[in-house]
């Protein structure tokens, strides 16, 4: 490691993503993949070679400032850039380009937006909303995306922001499904991507027939698609 006080070849010109931690008075930062640092600060196992962009620790990244191994030694009972960026990450500050917040938060917008079109119906039609419906609802209740959440923590309090807004909720069916043997192979594996299957048996003539559960707001998907590759040619019937 080159030593304390050197500038190490970092373009000063760019915004980066980093992790910041302020201990004894000093400051430490590392140059951070922003969602493989994320992945380390939710306590999943990543390779920390991969997650640093350069396996140095900085008192200033953005200007190359190297940390001083001393004071690493004495903070962190060790100068290894490695151990030391994983205790910066899991207990400092990950700071995010704009570019990058942006980025991601249109990801995660999206995501949010087709996953309830997808599971969710208006109680009132029993129909599920259209995407743009569900985007126009978003942005009268003002809603924001978490950059520090995953879609799928942030779907249940949106919905409760969506709900003065547009009628909305989740709905599971149950569906009891018989596919004849013509069609029985190709088809199954679409009900397994679609449903959550309860129960099922293969005939002996090579039929197949179980019942399944899925969200309301996938019903009519999943109907065309049985009959599209069946012909027609699939008993269906909503239990409940």
């Amino acid at each position: 490691m080159p030593g304390e006080g050197t500038v190490s070849k970092v373009d000063k010109n760019i915004h980066i993503n980093k992790a910041v931690l302020k201990k004894g008075g000093e400051t430490f930062e590392v140059d951070v993949d922003p969602d493989l640092a994320l992945d380390v600060r939710a306590g999943k196992e990543v390779d920390m070679r991969e997650v640093l962009k350069a396996e140095k620790i900085f008192s200033d990244a953005k200007k190359g400032l190297l940390a001083p191994e001393g004071k690493m030694t004495e903070l962190f009972g060790t100068a290894d850039a490695l151990d030391v960026a994983k205790i910066i990450i899991k207990e400092g500050e990950i700071q995010l380009t704009s570019e990058y917040r942006k980025k991601k938060q249109e990801e995660k917008r999206s995501k949010i937006i087709n996953s309830i079109a997808r599971n969710a119906i208006d109680p009132k039609t029993k129909l599920p909303h259209p995407p743009n419906r569900i985007e126009a609802a978003m942005k009268e209740a003002k809603v924001t995306i978490d950059d520090y959440k995953s879609a799928e923590e942030q779907i249940e309090g949106i919905v409760k922001k969506l709900q003065p807004i547009i009628p909305i909720k989740f709905e599971v069916k149950k569906i009891e499904i018989g596919i004849p043997a013509t069609y029985a192979s190709k088809t199954y594996a679409i009900v397994k991507s679609y449903s959550k299957i309860v129960s099922e048996g293969w005939q002996n003539d090579g039929s197949w027939q179980g019942t399944v559960e899925l969200p309301g707001g996938l019903i009519e998907e999943f109907f065309d698609k049985l009959n599209s590759l069946t012909k027609g040619d699939v008993q269906t019937k909503i239990i409940e």
